[in-house]
């Protein structure tokens, strides 16, 4: 039987000269991947406090957003507790960031394990989540999908980042 985890968070789309700002995933069904900058609320929080916050505690940099692009969400396959399928849903913000890039500090609950900016044409499915993809597209065509994306053949990556992979700082 089929039983979804719900997700919902904010995410940043932070770009410059042909790069996206990316976080390493360290958890969850993305893990081992490129994905955007964001997460979760915390209580009382607003859509907006979070994602700013979300940005400061995964990259050091401190965002300024733009405007809200809009929400986009996926199913795809995840093992965790008694659940056997995730379904995220994401608000998306287009924002631009300042200051030093920087290792995430660590803490409880804490999924990024390090940021950089990563190429557009570094960046697919065999390596960041769907966050990035529609991002990705957005910024190349300012559409999002009206539909829920659905991944059936969703692959939760078990490999570690490769010190290859690394992009810039």
């Amino acid at each position: 039987m089929i039983s979804y985890h719900r997700a919902f968070g904010v995410y940043a789309v932070i770009h410059k000269e042909g790069k996206l700002l990316v976080i390493h995933k360290g958890a969850g069904p993305y893990i081992n991947r490129y994905d955007l900058p964001g997460g979760s609320l915390e209580s009382g929080e607003g859509l907006l406090e979070a994602v700013i916050r979300e940005v400061k505690e995964e990259t050091g940099l401190t965002a300024a957003v733009k405007k809200q692009i809009g929400v986009v969400d996926f199913k795809l396959p995840w093992q965790w507790k008694e659940f056997t399928c995730v379904h995220h849903t994401a608000v998306l913000y287009t924002a631009e960031a300042t200051g030093e890039l920087r290792v995430p500090e660590q803490f409880a609950g804490q999924d990024a394990i390090d940021a950089e900016w990563v190429s557009f044409d570094r960046l697919s499915i065999m390596n960041s989540s769907p966050l990035v993809m529609q991002a990705i597209q957005w910024l190349l065509s300012s559409a999002i999908p009206l539909e829920t994306v659905v991944y059936p053949e969703w692959e939760v990556r078990e490999m570690r980042f490769q010190e290859g992979n690394q992009g810039n700082r």
